[in-house]
């Protein structure tokens, strides 16, 4: 399996939407990311206007996997992977990628919506990375992590 990665562009968003509703846990199906606020037209703009940089995993010409984040907050948004490719690296991978990025736009500290169910996959790969929790949960109940590259 070769995996080619490189940030995402507005054409890609697409094959991303069609994507998160195929992921193995947190998926969005179109309509629930509508709902959510979260249209072609918004990520496109996102990307097109740096406000939602991300990098996509490409193999055999499609995307497998993709990481957003919010240049304004240091907030990883998602990150995505069809579950074929799940525990190849590919979401450490574009992981890094998100994170390498904020680091070079100064962010000292970055933060994540995860999981509190400790039998969730994105419960232990976060953690198991050095993301730690700040005690905090979001609107959705998603406990807040928080991640320090520089340390």
């Amino acid at each position: 399996m070769k995996v080619a990665y490189r940030m995402a562009t507005p054409d890609d968003v697409a094959e991303c939407i069609a994507l998160r509703g195929k992921a193995r846990e947190n998926a969005f199906s179109v309509e629930q990311l509508e709902e959510l606020g979260i249209t072609l037209e918004s990520w496109k703009a996102g990307i097109s206007d740096g406000s939602l940089p991300g990098y996509v995993g490409v193999s055999e010409g499609k995307i497998i996997g993709y990481c957003f984040g919010d240049s304004e907050t240091g907030e990883i948004v998602v990150l995505a992977l069809l579950p074929e490719y799940e525990s190849k690296g590919v979401g450490k991978a574009l992981l890094n990628q998100m994170i390498e990025s904020f680091n070079s736009l100064g962010f000292e500290r970055l933060f994540l919506g995860c999981s509190s169910d400790a039998k969730a996959r994105s419960y232990g790969f976060y953690r198991h990375l050095g993301w730690r929790s700040t005690g905090l949960f979001d609107d959705a109940e998603d406990e807040i992590l928080e991640y320090f590259p520089n340390k």
